[in-house]
């Protein structure tokens, strides 16, 4: 009988390198399957190449800030949030908003949706909204923050954004981040709170992180030099209604989402602002109102 010939250290080299391929395949697949890098080419769906630098210097003030049961507060550059890892959003998004801001020059639109690396339980990621139906929605609107570059790319980390109805996100909503956009000009200065009502039972969860569908969204805006203050309260859904008639109090957003608003600053005379609505004081377009009926619900 022929002897055996021994196993060669080329061999083991061989095998070695095989096992390392598979290994190696496995963690590429999971990585496309739940990783933060995109294919899409959609502008609702932008591709991931390279991170851009973030500023570390926050600049909101702490005295505009909701106070809530979230303990999770991650502060970007110009925009505060509290993040819910039960919900993998934010609760609830801070920021200003002024006139001199809006009228600068707008920075490059960013290219990429990316995971929050500020967020201590982790963020979503892009992939979990992919062929889940829904756009990925901004909280603080990208042209809110278009005044800085640094600005723009923050608010496409992943904890800015929520799942959103495409004709929701592209309509109604649309239509009240231009009017909020409207009223900076005007009054020359905001202070405004939103986010998803994240009390009422969620519409679905989607993605592997179980990213909630939130049934409504809120929006707490406030004038300090001209003592207005006005909220809203939308169903995350296709809107043909007037945008006025989901305007509301402060203290009943609070009401339904158990947040305090502005608790710094709403003190003394300024407190009455939570439980007064006037809508006169808010001008509204009719021309956007008749456009988002005409165009915007038909995308």
């Amino acid at each position: 009988m022929a002897r055996r010939k021994p196993a060669s250290d080329s061999d083991g080299f061989i095998f070695k390198t095989g096992l390392f391929a598979v290994l190696a395949g496995i963690a590429f697949w999971v990585f496309n399957q739940f990783g933060g890098n995109k294919t899409e080419t959609s502008p609702d769906a932008p591709v991931l190449t390279e991170q851009p630098a973030i500023s570390q210097t926050p600049t909101v003030p702490d005295n505009i800030l909701p106070t809530s049961g979230m303990k999770e507060i991650v502060r970007h550059t110009y925009y505060t949030l509290a993040y819910s890892e039960d919900h993998e959003q934010a609760e609830w998004v801070a920021y200003e908003l002024t006139r001199e801001r809006l009228n600068r020059n707008w920075a490059e639109r960013a290219t990429i949706f990316r995971p929050d690396p500020a967020v201590r339980t982790e963020s979503a990621t892009p992939r979990d909204y992919n062929s889940s139906g829904y756009d990925r929605g901004h909280l603080a609107p990208a042209a809110d923050m278009a005044f800085d570059t640094v600005a723009m790319n923050e608010s496409f980390f992943m904890s800015n954004i929520s799942p959103q109805e495409r004709a929701f996100n592209g309509g109604v909503w649309r239509e009240l981040e231009e009017c909020t956009r409207d009223w900076a000009r005007e009054f020359g200065h905001l202070y405004v709170a939103t986010g998803p009502v994240l009390t009422r039972p969620g519409k679905a969860q989607i993605g592997f992180s179980k990213v909630t569908v939130p049934a409504a969204y809120y929006k707490v805006i406030l004038a300090p030099k001209q003592h207005r203050a006005i909220a809203f309260v939308l169903p995350n859904a296709v809107s043909d209604r007037p945008l006025l008639e989901y305007a509301c109090t402060i203290d009943q957003v609070e009401t339904l989402t158990g947040i305090d608003f502005f608790p710094k600053l709403l003190q003394g005379l300024d407190e009455e602002l939570e439980g007064s609505l006037d809508k006169s004081a808010w001008p509204i377009s009719s021309k956007r109102y008749e456009k988002r009926l005409r165009e915007w619900n038909e995308r």
